[in-house]
């Protein structure tokens, strides 16, 4: 089996000796890659773990492989992060997922704020939630991740606040606060949940509420970040203190 095999993620069916027909994404990827008969591929389930397999057709619109071996690799951070943001507008967020993704957060939840621009609701906020999560899977297929991040329903800060148990660390990114982000967390053992607002942030309302339920008030810098920016610069800084997991 080839390093450079490509990395294809297969929800199900997965296991050693199993034949079987790729998603119509993957069979879509790999007739771009024009892979042959024989050819090899990682798959994956977002699981965890790994499986060798072999393409034994190609056909115009299908494409079946054998799986063979499975391996219980894993490239997972050691630190548990949940992100909790307002939605930042036009194409940022799939940015933001992709790259997430690769940091290797372990679910987002996209929120509607009192200063989210985009609006999303009913329908169209389940296709945009099945769009991002389509994005962190390609995102897992290229960085190497075998667990695929949720993607939570879109829904408002006032009301995932009020499902919040507070079975976590809670991080509310502020301009407002003077604490670094990874601040004594070096060894902290609960999982993070990282609050971060839109375009311009959080309304004080908004941060008063997180705040009365246990989230901590953090910084980044004196410089004022993009919405999109500051999520991904707290969730580097959240895992910077600590070893990835690798197997």
């Amino acid at each position: 089996m080839s390093k450079l095999a490509p990395r294809i993620y297969s929800p199900v069916g997965l296991g050693q000796g199993v034949e079987l027909a790729l998603s119509s994404t993957g069979a879509r990827h790999v007739q771009v890659l024009r892979l042959q008969p024989g050819d090899d591929l990682i798959l994956f389930d977002g699981h965890g773990g790994e499986y060798t397999a072999t393409i034994t057709h190609m056909g115009r619109s299908d494409v079946r492989v054998r799986v063979l071996t499975h391996h219980a690799t894993e490239r997972e951070a050691a630190r548990v992060v949940h992100l909790v943001l307002g939605v930042p507008a036009n194409e940022r967020m799939d940015w933001l997922v992709e790259k997430a993704t690769e940091l290797g957060v372990n679910s987002i939840t996209p929120l509607m704020t009192e200063r989210t621009v985009l609006r999303l609701h009913a329908e169209r906020a389940q296709k945009k939630q099945a769009h991002w999560q389509a994005i962190a899977v390609a995102a897992c297929e290229q960085c190497g991740r075998n667990r695929v991040p949720v993607i939570e329903p879109v829904q408002s800060l006032t009301d995932w606040l009020t499902r919040w148990r507070g079975d976590g660390r809670g991080l509310l990114l502020s301009l407002q606060a003077s604490r670094p982000a990874a601040d004594g967390l070096a060894l902290e053992p609960r999982a993070m949940y990282l609050l971060s607002g839109p375009e311009g942030g959080l309304s004080p309302a908004e941060e008063a509420s997180a705040m009365e339920r246990g989230f901590v008030p953090t910084s980044l810098g004196p410089r004022v970040l993009r919405a999109e920016t500051a999520a991904l610069a707290a969730l580097a800084a959240l895992s910077a203190d600590l070893p990835s997991v690798r197997v």
